[in-house]
């Protein structure tokens, strides 16, 4: 696979009355043509930051962004809104938490999908229908003649999340960022719409970046997982190696978190504290008041990534005298 994204060294900075917000705090990965790769954290990590940046959605100023995302060579970094929104939507597309949120209730499905497509495409009236027609019949959307005249609120939540997929896809993206697209959902709902993005992802050749805090979608979708704390990325990972070899504490603290039927009758386990707020973090690893394994170096000091395996990397003192990436 060849590389479609790299970002390097990316921060995200916000001014506020309470002083200022490090939301992403110089951060670096790449995305492979093709792959899904994971961004994982609790509320509050930056993972969502990081992907509205990624897309040129956040205003600036107010806020300040530095760094570089390079895709396919060219650095997006800097970009007129002009040219931002050339590659928006249709290069790389996005499918967002809430999709009753999303849907401009004022009017039908057919025509907010007709828009989009519209806005990047070059297809006439009939091929523009008749695409829309193939996008939604490919997400399982029942009778989507009938679903292309009728509003958002005459759908269902899961539903809906079907056809802002169609919509990420109608454009045939290079790229597509979905920002925890099941949150909202039923386990069951849930289940098809993942089947659904695996499914699709396989006929589009689109590589995902796949927002999400839950572990056991990142089991089912994804082939690298970045986990995020604090604006930081703190472990990169295959998805197999994190899950049998987890490294960083607060991996290993996530990972003990998930709810199994070992915990019938037990207290569940949890990560004592809580995610800082973004203008309090704390001197050295952001991760130390919350760690049962912290030093006075990680009081003091931010790790670098040091590697612990082949293509798995961890921001933990713990690893110092290894190789640093």
């Amino acid at each position: 696979m060849s590389e479609i994204l790299e970002v390097k060294n990316l921060k995200t900075y916000f001014r506020t009355p309470d002083g200022l917000v490090k939301a992403v705090d110089d951060i670096s990965f790449n995305l492979e043509e093709g792959e899904i790769l994971a961004l994982v954290g609790e509320s509050g990590c930056g993972k969502s930051v990081t992907v509205q940046t990624l897309l040129g959605l956040i205003k600036v100023p107010p806020a300040k962004v530095e760094g570089e995302i390079f895709y396919k060579g060219k650095n997006l970094v800097g970009l007129s809104n002009k040219a931002y929104r050339d590659i928006r939507g249709k290069e790389i597309s996005m499918i967002f938490q809430e999709p009753m949120s999303a849907f401009d209730p004022l009017y039908t499905i057919g025509f907010q999908l007709t828009e989009v497509a519209r806005a990047h495409m070059t297809w006439d009236q009939i091929r523009t229908y008749d695409e829309i027609i193939s996008i939604l019949r490919r997400v399982n959307i029942p009778e989507p003649e009938k679903r292309y005249r009728e509003y958002p609120h005459e759908m269902s939540g899961g539903m809906l999340q079907r056809i802002m997929i169609a919509m990420a896809l109608i454009t045939n993206p290079e790229i597509v960022v979905a920002d925890e697209p099941t949150t909202a959902l039923d386990v069951t709902i849930q289940a098809q719409v993942l089947n659904i993005m695996r499914e699709l992802q396989g006929e589009f050749g689109s590589s995902i970046i796949f927002i999400t805090h839950d572990l056991g979608v990142v089991a089912e979708l994804a082939d690298r997982v970045h986990v995020m704390y604090a604006g930081k990325i703190v472990e990169k990972s295959g998805v197999k190696e994190l899950y049998s070899s987890p490294s960083h504490p607060y991996t290993k603290g996530l990972l003990s978190s998930r709810v199994t039927r070992s915990f019938k009758g037990k207290k569940l386990p949890y990560i004592e504290g809580y995610v800082p707020r973004a203008y309090e973090f704390p001197e050295g690893c952001r991760f130390n008041p919350r760690c049962p394994h912290a030093m006075e170096l990680c009081r003091k000091k931010d790790p670098p990534e040091f590697y612990v395996g082949e293509d798995h990397t961890a921001a933990c003192w713990l690893f110092e005298g290894g190789s640093e990436k």
